[in-house]
């Protein structure tokens, strides 16, 4: 592990980056800006490595231009309608940062906060844990929310992601990872290949609220049962496509909510051979195909990050849940503990 400094928030606040390598010759690069996932390099068939996350190469990427790039999303992943929501006979309202609603955890959210962070190994791999305390009031959330995140980098090309958190008052609580991917390393997603273990999604208005809906993905451009181009359908004549612009919408896993870690996604990327297998104990994934990405973003190496050029699969529960008495519920209670995990393993396929 190597840890360095990454830059100065505005306020002096020191950031560090911190560097594991494992046994492959694989290595995770983390701030504690956001817990920011920086870059994540694994070898492709011919075993070049290749950095197949997207992000900035300094602290000043990330504080002026960034649309959540590899950060820890919170208190609330995705929207929550016209920010407000009612809990126990009162209503809450949170602060709007995406039209009329609520976005990731508002205007400053988990992503832009400066997390304690502790780096660790174990028999698996090493990595690092970050800590971060949500005071009341935060962004219009109730209660003083204590979270942690584990970043477990192992030998096996697996980074596994480990969420916990308790409060002291009820409040929402809905955390994810947000890295964008590109396992090709450059160029647009629109070949890689996507499965989903999801049966059903959660239809959106044109503001991209869930309407309370799970509908079959059968017979839809939302059909990732099996491996699918991510770009076979993206173009069609489909309300929903035409609402996000693409793919922007969460799915629903097989096996609901539990304890149970299973499979959530696969992802391979002909060109390189290099394969994402994503699972998780979440009951929803929400796939994101790069819609907003618009030429405007200049990353890491002087890329520049065109419409599509990354993908994200987001493990988390269904947008909206506060609003949406059918849903899991996502509000956490004193004495009682938030736990998630998320496993994304890499390796690579043999030519066909």
């Amino acid at each position: 592990m190597k840890q360095t400094p990454f830059g100065t928030m505005p306020d002096g606040t020191a950031v560090d980056l911190f560097t594991f390598d494992n046994t492959n010759g694989s290595r995770l690069a983390v701030t504690n800006y956001g817990g920011i996932i920086t870059s994540l390099l694994v070898r492709d068939r011919a075993g070049n490595l290749g950095d197949v996350v997207l992000g900035f190469d300094s602290l000043t990427g990330y504080l002026e231009r960034s649309p959540y790039f590899g950060a820890i999303v919170g208190r609330y992943a995705n929207r929550i309608s016209e920010g407000r929501f009612a809990l126990d006979g009162a209503t809450y309202r949170l602060e709007r940062n995406d039209g009329p609603h609520h976005l990731h955890g508002g205007i400053r959210g988990f992503d832009k906060a400066v997390w304690a962070a502790e780096p660790f190994e174990n028999a698996r791999g090493r990595g690092l844990v970050l800590r971060h305390v949500s005071p009341d009031g935060d962004e219009g959330y109730l209660g003083t929310l204590t979270a942690e995140v584990r970043y477990l980098f192992t030998d096996a090309d697996e980074l596994v992601v480990e969420y916990e958190a308790t409060t002291d008052a009820p409040t929402p609580v809905n955390l994810t990872q947000h890295s964008y991917f590109n396992l090709a390393g450059g160029g647009d997603i629109l070949g890689h290949e996507l499965m989903l273990a999801a049966d059903a999604f959660t239809p959106v208005d044109s503001t991209l609220i869930p309407t309370g809906e799970f509908a079959p993905v059968a017979g839809t451009p939302f059909d990732f049962r099996v491996l699918t181009p991510i770009g076979a359908r993206i173009g069609a004549r489909d309300r929903q496509l035409e609402y996000a612009g693409g793919y922007d919408h969460t799915f629903v896993l097989r096996g609901g909510p539990g304890a149970a870690l299973r499979q959530a996604a696969q992802v391979v990327e002909p060109s390189t051979g290099r394969t994402l297998d994503v699972s998780t104990t979440e009951p929803g994934l929400h796939f994101y195909s790069g819609n907003f990405l618009d030429g405007t973003v200049t990353g890491k190496g002087g890329r520049v990050y065109h419409h599509r050029t990354g993908f994200s699969l987001e493990t988390q529960h269904y947008p909206d849940s506060p609003n949406q008495p059918q849903f899991p519920s996502t509000i956490l209670r004193p004495g009682e503990r938030y736990l998630s995990r998320t496993v994304f393993a890499f390796s690579v396929t043999s030519p066909v």
